[in-house]
């Protein structure tokens, strides 16, 4: 039974009524004392199942391990094993789930050393179908980072959004190229917002998510390199996570896309850089255009998200590119980015370079077929949500 689990929170409810009923049955029945432990069994019950309902939302402890401190993120519900690649990723964890057999996409998570930044965290890595078949182990994939809300985990993605079920649909449905996902912690501690920067006085999670990151992965599974094949989405912080590291980083990241997410980011890095270069509209305004493409949605009964949106798209000047797309309603919610993250995901295909050939040693020639270097996927680009 997980700490966020409707089991969990149901048995919590279950507790909070019993005591409530015992305690209208007992109070009669007992003297001050009697009372006065009632009514806290009360209050602590009813406080107990309103935080782990809280939490359930957030998704601010995934497990009982995250909760105790112990290697948080590492035990999760996504299915695991270790992927073809050039080198030993290392440092697999959990077992493989027999679910993922088959030309389906696989989930697969790693502990990823912070050489650079110091955070040594877990992640969780989608391989699509492609990447373990014979053909497919002679490409470099397109990769993308995928940002995780505050509160919350990479497992939002994973089992709240169900990220991998339509991931498999999109690339089936030949609306995405097979790509290569990745699912990054953004903070070492649950309860500290980073919103993927380096804070003056704690994680530098901008480091790990632009150097440690990508590095572990470049060395460890087959992806391109290259920006142009390397994309960024998020959901609610990690909405801005995407488009301020897209425009921060023009050099590594070719395109982001924004699920409900702010032009600002909400806290204080400790440097004064909240105001200036790590907020978006700032940056839009005050700096150079640079050569990314973003893609923004928000829903339009959402205030904070729909304001930040529109802010970016009114101060975007090319060659930064903007693509809108609004729901009607569903404010800010999981619900909205489950409606979200297929156009977006399709989108970010769309404008990212497609899997081609590893390079040939010397004196050969690459395999014919396979791939299109530099080429672009050439399914549907999603104009919007009606």
């Amino acid at each position: 039974m997980t700490i966020d689990g409707v089991t969990t929170v149901l048995s919590a409810l279950t507790a909070a009524l019993a005591a409530t009923g015992l305690l209208a049955y007992a109070w009669d029945r007992r003297r001050i004392l009697g009372r006065a432990l009632l009514v806290t069994g009360v209050l602590l019950s009813v406080t107990g199942t309103a935080a782990l309902q809280l939490n359930r939302l957030t998704e601010t402890f995934p497990t009982w391990s995250a909760l105790f401190g112990r290697s948080a993120g590492v035990e999760q519900e996504a299915p695991v094993t270790q992927p073809a690649g050039p080198t030993d990723p290392g440092l697999p964890v959990g077992p493989a789930d027999p679910r993922t057999s088959g030309p389906a996409g696989r989930l697969v998570s790693y502990v990823v050393p912070g050489t650079a930044s110091g955070m040594t965290m877990p992640m969780t890595v989608y391989l699509p179908g492609a990447y373990s078949t014979p053909q497919g182990a002679r490409l470099r994939f397109p990769v993308i980072e995928a940002l995780h809300g505050y509160p919350g985990t990479p497992d939002a993605w994973i089992r709240r959004l169900d990220v991998k079920r339509y991931l498999d649909r999109e690339i089936a449905a030949g609306r995405m190229a097979a790509t290569v996902v990745l699912f990054p912690y953004q903070t070492t501690n649950s309860l500290l917002d980073t919103e993927c920067t380096d804070l003056a006085r704690g994680p530098h999670a901008e480091t790990y998510l632009i150097l440690d990151v990508p590095r572990w992965a470049k060395d460890h599974l087959r992806i391109r390199p290259e920006r142009a094949a390397w994309g960024l989405v998020g959901y609610s912080a990690g909405g801005f996570c995407a488009m301020n590291l897209a425009l921060r980083h023009p050099d590594r990241y070719g395109a982001g896309a924004s699920l409900s997410g702010y032009a600002d980011p909400g806290i204080k890095v400790g440097d004064g850089s909240e105001k200036t270069t790590n907020n978006v509209a700032w940056r839009m305004m005050h700096l150079a255009p640079v050569p990314v493409s973003l893609y923004v949605a928000w829903a339009a009964d959402e205030t904070a998200a729909r304001r930040g949106s529109r802010q970016v798209v009114a101060l975007a000047r090319p060659p930064t590119l903007v693509t809108t797309a609004t729901l009607p309603h569903g404010g800010h919610s999981l619900a909205v980015w489950r409606q979200m993250e297929a156009p977006a995901f399709d989108w970010l295909s769309a404008h990212l370079a497609r899997a081609d050939p590893i390079a040939a040693a010397p004196g050969k020639r690459p395999p014919p077929g396979r791939g299109q270097p530099g080429g672009r996927h050439p399914g549907h680009q999603p104009p919007g949500f009606a």
